[in-house]
């Protein structure tokens, strides 16, 4: 790694990478094993930081159940290409050879054993064993393409480096306090590429004052939930917290919703309603209602939910058939409309990026400009909650690596 730049008498290359995170860094490797001189620059001070904060600190680095129709994008079919030539099996391959210990945690995801920066170390000494040279706090001063097709990058402190091909590995916009810029989506622009409307994505959201109010004093509390907006739906862990709603679950859905739309959020997604109703009043006729669905769920949760309701100190055998169908339609069918999200300063990924549609799904070179590539989250391309968006860097990272 190298912090410090040469000087001219090397400042040709075959390749240039802009950015040093997960799909860069595979580029990267897999260029410099075809023996292409690849530079890699990036602005921060450390390689791979994205790679090092996620999953907490263990790196969530693929999924064993990779499929295309778990990514969005505007060109649905764009993903399955780099996909299907490299997987996560191949991804796993290369994790093993380097005895990382990993685990499943569950619906396929898989995290290592110990740090992060097992998986960091591995891309670096790839790329190092292939002759990848890494430039940090490199701020990039302008681009431009020479009359005889080269890329002139220039720094801003006025070094210039050409390559034939340029690779834009830039990121989206998600936590800006890691160095995340709109740079990408500009070289794009400049290049005439179309960007497709950004938008954070596996964001937590925010609450309109009054159920912010109503809902706050359950902040921490967790349940196993499904959450759906129109056709689609996640079950998985959901958590109220002192802004609003989060956990896996929202955060998969968030990636879905739009604003003014309203969540619809089953908190007993396996319990037949009317027959553990039927059988509780049999049992314990004089028990409460809240007593009934504290069995259930977080007592709290109960309490907020049932608070004012007519029927909350009702004992069972009082209850009516249709009472007990609004009730479950209280807690399996509970609607809420969102005020908004988190925002980028918390999102995981950017929904949205450069338009896949002037990008070549087999290179991932631009349609029109011969050596300009971009591969990774820049791209419009976002994979749901659980290692797909490493996979789509790893993915996209060596198909172009194969071609740059």
């Amino acid at each position: 790694m190298q912090n410090n730049h040469n000087n001219n008498n090397n400042n040709k290359k075959d390749v240039i990478i802009i950015g040093a995170g997960a799909a860069g860094l595979m580029c990267a490797m897999e260029a410099g094993k075809r023996g292409r001189q690849v530079l890699v620059l990036d602005h921060s001070n450390k390689p791979g930081k994205k790679i090092l904060m996620s999953g907490g600190g263990r790196c969530n680095f693929t999924n064993q159940e990779i499929h295309p129709h778990k990514y969005l994008s505007q060109n649905l079919h764009f993903c399955h290409s780099a996909l299907k030539r490299y997987t996560q099996w191949d991804f796993i391959e290369l994790v093993k050879r380097y005895k990382i210990p990993f685990h499943e945690k569950k619906l396929g995801q898989l995290f290592c054993d110990d740090k992060a920066k097992d998986i960091l170390d591995m891309l670096l000494a790839e790329c190092a064993h292939a002759g990848v040279k890494i430039y940090l706090n490199s701020m990039i001063g302008q681009i431009k393409q020479t009359d005889k097709g080269f890329f002139e990058v220039q720094l801003s402190n006025q070094e210039v480096y050409y390559a034939q091909s340029l690779v834009i590995a830039t990121g989206g916009l998600s936590i800006p306090t890691m160095g995340a810029t709109p740079f990408g989506y500009k070289i794009a622009e400049q290049f005439g590429l179309n960007i497709v409307p950004v938008r954070a994505g596996l964001v937590p959201f925010t609450l309109h004052l009054d159920d912010k109010h109503k809902f706050e004093v359950l902040s921490g509390v967790a349940c196993d939930s499904v959450v759906s907006v129109g056709e689609t739906a996640f079950r998985e862990n959901m958590l109220f917290t002192h802004r609003g709603l989060s956990g896996p679950a929202m955060l998969q859905i968030s990636n879905y919703w739009l604003p003014g739309q309203k969540l619809k959020l089953n908190f007993l997604p396996d319990v037949l309603f009317l027959a553990i109703f039927k059988q509780a009043q049999k049992q314990k006729p004089n028990s409460s209602l809240k007593e009934m669905l504290g069995q259930c769920l977080p007592k709290r949760l109960v309490s907020i939910l049932l608070a004012n309701h007519p029927l909350e100190h009702h004992c069972l055998q009082a209850i009516t058939h249709r009472e007990v169908e609004k009730i479950a339609e209280l807690f399996q069918a509970f609607q809420i409309t969102p005020n908004g999200t988190e925002g980028y300063r918390t999102a995981e990924v950017t929904i949205g990026g450069v338009d896949t549609q002037g990008i070549s799904s087999k290179t991932f070179e631009a349609n029109k400009i011969k050596g300009l590539y971009f591969i990774g989250e820049v791209l419009d391309v976002t994979g749901w909650l659980g290692g797909y968006n490493f996979q789509w860097a790893w993915s996209s990272g060596w198909a172009a690596g194969q071609y740059v």
